[in-house]
């Protein structure tokens, strides 16, 4: 079960009580103290797995606890350590205090271990309170409570490209078509009901992560749907996708306008990353009510068709559109990057596709390393 929320109260381990204890052999009747320390108590780890992905290990589980420090014992034998809790979490969770909604960790590299809870000190042990005033003390240290904290994990999906656009789409069918996902695919809206991740191969040496999200509805940023749910999930992509269905009874504009805006109310930082757009079931129309309704909305949008574009192999019996901008510099008025219009279903400019988003994505990532 996909599961990328969960609230739970973390404590770390009490450290052991130290010993009151004496020193007795043959003879020796009033031996000096010898109580040894208490353990420390166990400490709580997280660690980042990239084999995980889902938080699912949580569910059910309101109180995750590390092992209390054994106490200390006499001969000056100190007490056994607690063990450690260590809490394996995919790559992109936070870890966010659940009262006041501050993030306390972010956990993104592989392999990156935290430790989150410290676990309390153990108590010394009497031996350590012989005095010229006080031989045999009978007082020992309780060992130290260990550390609590409420805290709520949230998953972020991590991906270079997040695909954005209203139920059935096609978002499903493309990130098969591109990828190595297998998400679910009908011809009903809500198919796919959690986020799948695929990994599009350029080449032998170059690839890029692709994230389908559920689809958004006008309302998504007020919880309307599956869209508020999952819209974190491409909060830490480089770049966004805009999928619009050309065969749908909604209006292109409408789409386009209510994508934008949900993006918008949802996070102002996310409604001006850089996008493009993919105009999809492209093969449902007849070609030169297709090319009607393209030409419609790109003049709308403010932009010119490209049909001279270098480096992407493009489909040059069928009229494509590529709008092609300087990816160095942001578009004007946030405009796209470049339109395409697509058939996944028919491989219809995918390997165009293809390309042009791992261009986008190299572009990017040279101006972010700048």
């Amino acid at each position: 079960m996909f599961v990328d929320s969960v609230e739970v109260t973390l404590s770390s381990g009490k450290g052991g009580a130290g010993a009151v204890s004496f020193w007795t052999e043959k003879f020796v009747t009033k031996g000096g103290p010898d109580g040894g320390d208490g353990g420390r108590g166990g400490s709580i780890f997280f660690q980042v797995d990239n084999n995980t992905d889902t938080l699912s290990n949580f569910r059910g589980k309101r109180v995750i606890k590390a092992q209390n420090g054994s106490p200390g014992e006499g001969r000056k034998c100190y007490g056994k350590k607690g063990k450690d809790t260590l809490l394996i979490v995919p790559p992109g969770t936070q870890i966010i205090d659940a009262q006041s909604g501050e993030v306390l960790l972010d956990l993104i590299e592989e392999g990156q271990k935290v430790k989150f809870l410290e676990g309390g000190k153990g108590g010394l042990g009497n031996m350590h309170f012989k005095s010229p005033t006080n031989q045999r003390p009978t007082y020992a240290q309780p060992g130290m409570p260990g550390e609590a904290k409420e805290v709520r994990l949230e998953m972020k999906l991590i991906a270079d490209v997040g695909l954005v656009g209203y139920p059935n789409v096609g978002k499903s069918t493309l990130i098969s078509a591109l990828s190595n996902a297998r998400p679910q695919v009908a011809n009903y809206e809500f198919t796919t009901l959690t986020p799948k991740l695929g990994v599009v191969e350029l080449n032998e040496y170059s690839s890029f992560m692709m994230a389908d999200i559920p689809g958004i509805i006008e309302g998504a940023s007020d919880g309307r749907g599956l869209g508020l749910e999952f819209l974190r999930h491409i909060e830490r992509t480089k770049t966004l996708l805009l999928m619009i269905d050309i065969a749908s009874y909604r209006e292109m504009k409408y789409q386009y306008e209510t994508l934008k805006e949900e993006l918008k109310r949802y996070s102002s930082e996310l409604a001006t990353r850089p996008y493009g757009v993919a105009i999809t079931k492209i093969d449902a129309l007849p070609k030169e009510e297709a090319d009607e309704k393209i030409e419609a909305f790109m003049e709308w949008i403010g932009i010119e068709p490209n049909h001279e574009l270098h480096g992407f192999d493009m489909n040059r019996e069928t009229k494509s559109y590529m709008f092609k901008k300087d990816f160095g510099l942001k578009a004007p008025d946030n405009e796209p990057y470049f339109l395409l219009p697509i058939s996944s279903v028919a491989s219809f400019n995918t390997k165009a596709l293809r390309f042009a988003l791992g261009e986008f994505i190299s572009q990017i990532k040279e101006q972010d390393s700048r």
